[in-house]
């Protein structure tokens, strides 16, 4: 479970993931935090989502069912910038190779996390990206 001072208040996160376990999971633990998620299952239904909403942070596998997720973020940083944003994005992936994490990251991804997902380092990543500490 994440920090218990930890807040996602007003945070508006998109999950992308083809694995509907993780979708469910994920939803659950950021919306229990306060966040508005939205999942997708596809990278087309991702950018489909993005024409109305517009999220502060990207979460996406890399190995979709119609694009691969180094696409997805290109798609979706052009749109963002278009839009006068910059939108920080984590990489989830069942691949630990090495040169998986570096293209991930070449490909403008922040964070390169590989599953199974830590939960407490997955909200802290997310807290850090988008700045949404806050303490009671």
């Amino acid at each position: 479970m994440p920090n218990p001072s930890m807040s996602f208040q007003g945070l508006r996160l998109l999950l992308v993931d083809d694995d509907a376990d993780t979708r469910i999971l994920l939803t659950f633990l950021f919306e229990l935090e306060g966040a508005e998620v939205i999942a997708a299952a596809s990278a087309n239904e991702a950018l489909k989502i993005m024409s109305s909403f517009k999220p502060d942070i990207l979460i996406s596998d890399i190995c979709l069912p119609d694009e691969d997720g180094y696409s997805l973020l290109l798609k979706v940083k052009n749109l963002e910038a278009n839009r006068g944003r910059k939108i920080p994005a984590i990489a989830l992936t069942a691949s630990i190779l090495e040169g998986d994490r570096k293209r991930a990251l070449l490909a403008g991804y922040d964070i390169y996390q590989c599953k199974p997902i830590d939960l407490d380092e997955l909200t802290s990543m997310v807290a850090t990206l988008t700045r949404t500490e806050q303490y009671v």
